[in-house]
């Protein structure tokens, strides 16, 4: 019996790496645009940036926890830097993307960002794509999907582990959502 061939869509490293790639771009759109072209950019990248990172700490995390060596003290370090950007990601979260100061608080929060996902890369991915099986991979791609089509929209500091992901994160969700479709109904009208 052969096995389907992993690809972007089934694979958790790829899945994630490709994903940081739409971070980085759209990092970019929201630098180079204005008006309502950023505001929608940006909102894009909170609800990516959101998802991405409560996965990452449902799923990704307690893997690399219990299957890598030293995997505490890399998924702590991980940690640390996911609640830092997401300090700073609520915080832009709030603003106007107009704001004198909003394009330099973008450029930390990228410069975070971008700094954690190399890391992750380089410490987490890499090794778990070496640690995990094709089938293993296949099925952590499947619950990274599974844990994003419910994550909340918006971030969430402090809610850096499964277990708070697991117990915040529905209502959290449930109140994210909600906002978002009357954010799009208050901008459509």
């Amino acid at each position: 019996m052969s096995t389907a061939p992993t690809t972007v869509e089934n694979d958790i490293v790829d899945l994630l790496r490709a994903q940081h790639g739409q971070i980085r771009d759209l990092f970019d759109k929201v630098e180079h645009t204005t008006g309502k072209e950023r505001t929608e950019a940006f909102q894009s990248l909170v609800r990516l940036l959101a998802v991405h990172e409560t996965a990452e700490e449902e799923i990704v995390h307690p893997a690399a926890r219990k299957a890598l060596p030293g995997g505490d003290a890399i998924v702590a370090d991980r940690l640390r830097e996911e609640r830092a950007a997401k300090e700073l990601l609520a915080e832009l979260d709030g603003m106007d993307t107009a704001a004198p100061d909003f394009l330099e608080k973008l450029d930390r929060l990228r410069v975070e960002v971008l700094t954690h996902a190399r890391a992750e890369e380089r410490y987490e991915f890499d090794r778990l794509g070496d640690q995990f099986s094709e089938s293993q991979r296949r099925g952590m791609a499947a619950a990274v999907k599974a844990a994003e089509a419910s994550a909340p929209t918006h971030p969430h500091p402090g809610t850096e582990t499964a277990t708070k992901n697991m117990l915040v994160g529905p209502m959290a969700s449930v109140v994210d959502r909600v906002r978002d479709l009357i954010r799009d109904a208050r901008d459509k009208g």
